[in-house]
């Protein structure tokens, strides 16, 4: 019997509901259906315009899932609309861009707008709507360190000077031993890595080749297998092989799926509207500390405005006083030295954004949960730029000041 390519498609996203949890084509999901790519086209930059798209909004078809439901009680986002984009204007060196230069140039599929908890702008493009789960990549890695926050306050992890091997005993005569969960957090655990998506022989490549196989355990085994470049605490290195170690830490700490703990902590408490899923490191195994949580616009908006009220809901505090306050800004190494770098967010680097102490989440090929306390702003972007790195016109960052001081 012949198969035409649509219905190939089918059957293939049938066969994934039946062997990979948290896909189900009974749930209605509006893209379910559409042609998408692979996760090495993703991280190799190989995808065209419209596949990154379709793509970026199935990534729960790339590997299983968990899922991270969301409660009956929905938080209401109030609007009070505004022309931002009569009111948005830019230079950068100096060329003039405006509100729909940012929207089309850096390829944006959703933007988001809060201010004082209220939408004043919201936008969805190239076919997304409010129901359209979205890919984080990177945010999931500042949602990860969230929950090491969330085990803190409740006893679970004593603190963040408490040791990698207590909590992941595989890692036990690493390269990980004498490492603290604060080194991991501010990346700085001393531990050799290449974080380059495009070199096949690069870690971050090999750390994907092992969420590929599938295999319980292989994540670790990679991480294990790592050799010591300096002493914990003294050299900061990007890796997105620490979340996963963070992860680990926060899974042997609690006892439960890190998308149970989500949830139970922050997804159904806080008023989240939609189920979220999250990848998983191998059927039923362990989430992906770094990457994989795909989620809506406005739920990525909640979760952004639950830090900004300083990680308390309804009243009772989730995580430990000045945990958010701290996460955001620059860290300092063992010797003194800062770092440009969070607890796994990052501080703002335009003169305009330090001096509001903004941060953000961020995921390659553009998606950002910003936070600015001083004048009470979230905004969260979903896009689909063609790269993993270096392929933004407009760097999100100075259209977010644009923004905020748009709003003043």
């Amino acid at each position: 019997m012949r198969v035409s390519g649509k219905h190939r498609m089918l059957l293939t996203v049938m066969a994934l509901s039946v062997a990979w949890p948290g896909l189900s084509m009974a749930e209605n999901y509006p893209h379910a259906d559409e042609e998408i790519g692979t996760v090495e086209q993703i991280y190799d930059g190989h995808l065209t315009p419209d596949l990154a798209v379709s793509t970026f909004r199935n990534i729960d078809r790339l590997f299983p899932v968990r899922s991270i439901p969301a409660g009956d009680a929905v938080r209401d986002l109030p609007e009070r609309p505004q022309d931002l984009p009569g009111k948005v204007a830019f230079d950068i060196d100096g060329t003039e861009y405006d509100f729909f230069d940012f929207l089309s140039l850096d390829n944006v599929t959703g933007l988001i707008v809060l201010k004082d908890g209220q939408v004043v702008h919201e936008t969805y493009q190239r076919g997304n709507t409010p129901e359209t789960r979205w890919m984080s990549m990177s945010v999931a890695k500042s949602i990860t360190s969230t929950l090491v926050g969330a085990a803190i306050e409740d006893g679970l992890i004593g603190s963040v000077d408490d040791m990698v091997v207590d909590y992941v005993p595989s890692l036990a005569g690493s390269a990980y031993e004498g490492v603290s969960i604060h080194d991991i957090l501010i990346m700085a655990s001393g531990v050799k890595w290449d974080e380059t998506y495009t070199n096949p022989d690069s870690d971050r490549r090999e750390l994907l080749r092992a969420q590929i196989a599938q295999k319980p355990g292989a994540a670790m085994q990679v991480m294990a297998a790592l050799p010591r470049a300096a002493e914990p605490g003294t050299v900061h290195v990007y890796s997105t092989g620490e979340t996963q170690v963070l992860g680990e830490i926060v899974h042997g700490a609690v006892g439960k799926p890190l998308a149970e703990y989500l949830s139970e902590k922050i997804w159904q408490p806080y008023g989240m509207e939609a189920d979220a899923n999250w990848w998983l490191d191998s059927p039923d195994g362990i989430e992906i500390g770094g990457s994989g949580i795909s989620a809506t616009l406005r739920d990525f908006a909640r979760f952004g405005q639950f830090f900004l009220d300083g990680g308390v809901i309804d009243g009772e505090r989730v995580l430990p006083e000045g945990w958010t306050e701290t996460a955001g800004k620059p860290q300092q190494l063992d010797d003194g030295s800062t770092i440009e770098y969070g607890l796994m967010w990052w501080p703002g680097w335009t003169e305009e954004s330090i001096a509001d102490g903004a941060y953000a989440a961020i995921g390659i090929q553009g998606q950002n949960i910003y936070i600015n306390p001083t004048k009470n702003i979230v905004i969260a972007t979903h896009m689909a730029q063609p790269k993993p790195l270096g392929a933004e016109p407009i760097d999100p960052m100075v259209f977010f000041d644009a923004v905020s001081a748009a709003l003043e």
